[in-house]
């Protein structure tokens, strides 16, 4: 009825009988379309699959983690594409004992290797996170590096199977590096220092992020990130600073953070005109607000000291020694600020104030021979 049909059909089908590398090019379109299919229902496939296994995590007998599913979204969409390639390379039939037939091989392998490692890569994070919620375990800090070394492993693991599937074999490309790394081990000694000092910083978890950290001469600032070479701290002037972990083991450190309390110590001076009953009224006063405030830690906690201390060149002074609950800066300097108030207040109540530098000059009698001084009169009248 449609010729021109019938022989558009004879001739597509002369055409898909002839063969290009030994293989009928009718098998080679199948083989395609059956790829294309799968790659194009990749996402539905990888849907269906998430599905059955959070039917199967929210039974009762089950106890998967969320994070463990959306962790395995990405590896679940490489099976499909393995599952085609496996189909297609059936279709095509390639003698097993050619070379194609071992490259199909090769990446059909290559790629359940790859969704297998992935899977294992994905899955280091949840499990970590799991451990670094019981703080006995391992610390945020510790729990990063971990994390990192974990999946650095898996990575080096997972190419070294893959590019055996290739026969490329490693033992001699491990060979070479070991003599690499020997002869970089003499020029990389600071390096190596410094990698060891980072672990030993995490092993004994000196610090973490977040911390308010100083080494003398070196930063000052909190801590945003532990490597295995440096840590980077942010300074107070919202400078980064990258800081080789080895100065953080050869000098000593400050971790401000793990203070238990923080300490307020003031001296106080007031004039020599003082009298005692007003220095007691004083004294009396600040130790009592101290006491009383609910914002220091009480004396039988940690030392308090208010007392009448020294003698200045120009003062009495009253040393104030406490502190504070709160080791948070800003409420720390709320605390100081309001036991300034409280000072002001008992000094000026008793009676007394403040004292400054100054300077008495006593004059008993002029020396004699000297003559008074002339101060000659004001000339009013104009000239």
């Amino acid at each position: 009825m449609f010729p021109w049909a019938k022989d558009l059909w004879l001739r597509l089908a002369d055409y898909l009988n002839h063969t290009t590398w030994g293989l009928p090019l009718d098998r080679i379109a199948m083989a395609a379309g059956v790829f294309l299919v799968f790659v194009l229902l990749r996402r539905p496939q990888r849907y269906l699959l998430m599905v059955v296994m959070g039917q199967l995590a929210s039974r009762p007998i089950r106890n998967v983690d969320p994070q463990i599913l959306q962790a395995l979204r990405g590896p679940a969409g490489v099976l499909p594409l393995a599952l085609g390639s496996f189909i297609a390379f059936e279709i095509l039939s390639f003698d097993q004992t050619g070379v194609w037939a071992r490259l199909a091989s090769h990446i059909v392998v290559s790629l359940v290797l790859f969704a297998l490692f992935w899977t294992f890569f994905e899955l280091m994070t949840p499990l970590v996170a799991s451990l670094k919620l019981r703080e006995r375990a391992l610390n945020p800090t510790l729990a990063d590096v971990v994390r990192r070394t974990l999946k650095g492993g898996i990575v080096l693991i997972g190419g070294a199977i893959v590019l055996e599937e290739w026969g490329i074999k490693i033992a001699p490309l491990l060979t070479g590096m070991g003599i690499f790394g020997a002869a970089l081990a003499l020029g990389a000694q600071n390096l190596v220092k410094n990698l060891i000092a980072g672990f030993l910083i995490l092993a004994e978890r000196r610090f973490s992020y977040g911390h308010w950290v100083k080494v003398d001469g070196v930063v000052e600032g909190t801590v945003e990130f532990i490597g295995f070479r440096s840590t980077r701290v942010r300074q107070f002037d919202d400078a980064s600073v990258e800081v080789p972990n080895s100065e953080f083991s050869e000098n000593a450190l400050i971790n401000y953070t793990k203070m238990r309390r923080r300490r307020i110590f003031w001296s106080i001076g007031v004039p020599y005109s003082t009298s005692i009953e007003q220095l007691q009224v004083i004294r009396g006063g600040i130790e009592q607000y101290i006491v009383e405030s609910g914002d220091f830690v009480s004396p039988s906690a940690a030392s308090t000291f208010i007392r009448v201390d020294s003698f200045g060149s120009s003062s009495i002074n009253i040393m104030v020694y406490c502190f504070t609950i709160t080791t948070v800066w800003g409420e720390w300097l709320i605390v100081k600020e309001k036991l300034a108030y409280a000072i002001v207040d008992i000094v000026s109540k008793a009676g007394s104030s403040f004292a400054f530098p100054s300077t008495s000059v006593y004059v008993e009698t002029l020396p004699e021979g000297i003559p008074d001084r002339f101060v000659p009169p004001l000339d009013d009248h104009p000239q």
